[in-house]
């Protein structure tokens, strides 16, 4: 794995860690969940042989830490955060963008707010689950997992959101165990120290988000919305699926499941190049 060179931005709230690699139009990846720049680390070369490939940390995450450490989390500030690294490193060009997740979230506000900054998005499994017709039912889902937070602790507040997440008897986070590479264990202490930050302040700021749907149908030509290809059923799979079928777009389907560019770094990024490329 190639070093990237690494830097710190100032935004509005916050100070961001980044990262760099490679040479060519820019790549911006935009990690989900209590990942940062470094769950990218599988894919990263491999898109970087034909393009400057930036990630980050999320603020709040690892390296990028907040004025304010008790601030609620808002997608649409994460997405500036997102423009401010576009115009810090193509200030004169649109560049494409990957988001996963909660990532991917905040990269469909970009492309809503700042499509002129956008040529291209990828977005794997952005749960945007209001946009779903029994929204009303996940949002009890947030309630419940926030309530076991604040009662119980940690753990049972994920043993609660993986239930809801799940569509059979394995948890999200024992399907993406089972085939973890060696070097996911030498992130999984600092992704645990994220996990806290994730359900309390993540979770409810960015699975409550309401995209514009109509503004994501017009600017849709140069939206690819992605999914893994075992996760079918699974609460996270639905919104990118019901949004392909409502824009009359192909659903894209990645190798593995939620944490696909974690478990099949090779086949997730060779697929992300081409669907980047298409």
């Amino acid at each position: 794995m190639t070093a990237p060179t690494t830097g710190r931005l100032r935004v509005n709230g916050a100070t961001l860690h980044y990262e760099v690699r490679g040479h060519g139009p820019l790549l911006l990846l935009i990690p989900g969940g209590s990942g940062g720049a470094a769950s990218f680390d599988g894919i990263a070369d491999l898109l970087a042989a034909d393009h400057t490939v930036a990630s980050y940390d999320p603020r709040g995450m690892s390296g990028s830490t907040l004025d304010d450490p008790r601030a609620e989390q808002h997608v649409a500030e994460h997405a500036d955060d997102a423009l401010r690294i576009l115009d810090l490193l193509s200030p004169g060009e649109p560049a494409r963008v990957f988001g996963s997740s909660s990532g991917a979230i905040a990269a469909l506000h970009l492309l809503t707010a700042r499509p002129e900054r956008v040529e291209r998005l990828v977005a794997h499994e952005p749960p945007v689950v209001e946009v779903l017709p029994d929204a009303p039912a996940h949002r009890a889902l947030v309630a419940r997992v926030q309530a076991t937070f604040h009662a119980e602790g940690l753990m049972p507040a994920m043993a609660v959101f993986a239930e809801g997440l799940r569509k059979d008897g394995a948890t999200a986070g024992q399907k993406a165990e089972a085939g973890l590479p060696s070097q996911a264990a030498a992130r999984a202490e600092r992704t645990m120290a994220n996990l806290p930050y994730f359900v309390g302040r993540i979770v409810p700021g960015f699975m409550s988000y309401v995209p514009d749907t109509d503004r994501l149908a017009a600017l849709s030509d140069r939206l690819v919305l992605a999914c893994g290809q075992d996760s079918r059923g699974e609460l996270a799979y639905r919104p990118a699926a019901l949004l392909a079928e409502r824009f009359g777009r192909e659903l894209v389907h990645f190798p593995g499941g939620h944490t696909g560019l974690t478990t099949h770094p090779t086949e997730f990024g060779e697929l992300l190049r081409k669907t980047l490329d298409a």
